[in-house]
């Protein structure tokens, strides 16, 4: 079912609970997952414990500064909460990190909504939190090695990626995603303050009834380049049927692309692999625009939990793009040692 766009801003589910699917213009107000019809493999109403501990939600902001990239997230799996915060400095290649484990109900929290609600973990003295005003986010940050109280602000007229897919049989996924974010506020590092004047940013809301096993590949870049600000999102799993999240912002506009395949040896030794990922759009694309990019790892954020029935192989990748994007226009944009992100995720959730 194609989303109805003409009452916009809308909730997810329809008049019948059930999300609508396919890519909006502009981003929705809240899930109404209260509304949401949930059936399961056999087609029968799912039970109200089913309907509560199915639903998974994560949030994610990454920030480039001139000297470090931040990544933040907060993962809410009903069953527990994870959360980290890892700081990486561009010019000595390290990272420092910090995470959370929270059990259920306790020291967390979270809203399924990208418009407007809060997420936290942790305690007073030592916590990460988003806040959603009116579709604008701030991360505040109060930890061992980083305090911030910033705000993430789009382009005039820019959108969001937002969409909503089937997932599985009896599932469904809604991401909301935006990079190439300006920066403003307090950022210190280490007690010293950072100068936000050229930061950028982007961000990540994900939510769904999603596989109970899923795993996903998945690109970022915020970077400013001689042609203007950049903002790039490509993702492959998850959002597997239908329309792909792969987006390319210029100075703010949107441009839709093809579903890109990932090309690269998974890291398995204790070593971090350099090899190059090859990320690039089907030849036989008819589409316009197209995608033909190397990334080349050369430091990585990992964790992997094994709690039995709750299974977690994280693999985020710094490293460096090089290649080509066309966007709708039809202009090539040629990406020369732009740093940026990916990811290798498997989860049991």
């Amino acid at each position: 079912m194609e989303a109805d766009t003409s009452h916009l801003p809308f909730c997810l589910m329809n008049s019948d609970g059930l999300p609508q699917f396919g890519q909006f213009d502009r981003p929705i107000k809240h899930l109404a997952l209260n509304q949401f019809r949930y059936f399961d493999c056999m087609d029968k109403p799912a039970g109200k414990l089913s309907k509560h501990f199915h639903y998974k939600q994560f949030q994610f902001v990454s920030i480039n500064t001139a000297k470090y990239i931040i990544g933040v997230a907060i993962a809410d799996i009903r069953y527990l909460a994870n959360g980290f915060i890892y700081i990486y400095d561009i010019a000595n290649n390290t990272i420092i990190e910090q995470s959370w484990l929270r059990p259920p109900g306790i020291g967390y929290s979270s809203c399924a909504s990208p418009n407007n609600g809060t997420a936290s973990i942790g305690s007073a003295a030592n916590n990460i939190g988003f806040v959603i005003q009116n579709g604008q986010w701030q991360l505040r940050l109060n930890s061992r090695h980083i305090q911030a109280d910033i705000t993430l602000t789009a382009f005039a007229k820019s959108d969001p990626l937002a969409m909503c897919s089937p997932t599985g049989y009896n599932g469904w996924t809604y991401t909301q995603k935006h990079n190439g974010l300006l920066v403003t506020g307090k950022l210190s590092i280490n007690q010293q303050g950072q100068n936000l004047n050229h930061a950028l940013a982007g961000y990540d809301f994900s939510a769904g009834y999603m596989r109970r096993e899923t795993s996903w590949r998945w690109a970022s870049i915020n970077a400013k380049t001689d042609i203007g600000i950049i903002g790039l999102n490509l993702a492959a799993g998850v959002n597997e049927t239908g329309d792909s999240e792969n987006v390319f912002w210029l100075n703010g506009k949107r441009h839709y692309l093809p579903a890109v395949q990932f090309d690269f040896q998974r890291q398995r030794s204790s070593t971090l692999n350099t090899q190059p990922w090859h990320i690039r759009s089907a030849h036989h694309s008819v589409q316009t625009a197209k995608v033909d990019l190397t990334f080349t790892p050369i430091n990585s954020r990992e964790e992997r939990l094994n709690l039995w029935l709750l299974k977690s192989n994280f693999r985020q990748y710094l490293g460096h793009f090089n290649g080509v994007i066309i966007d709708n226009d039809g202009n090539e944009i040629m990406l020369n040692n732009i740093l940026g992100l990916s990811e290798d995720h498997f989860a049991c959730w």
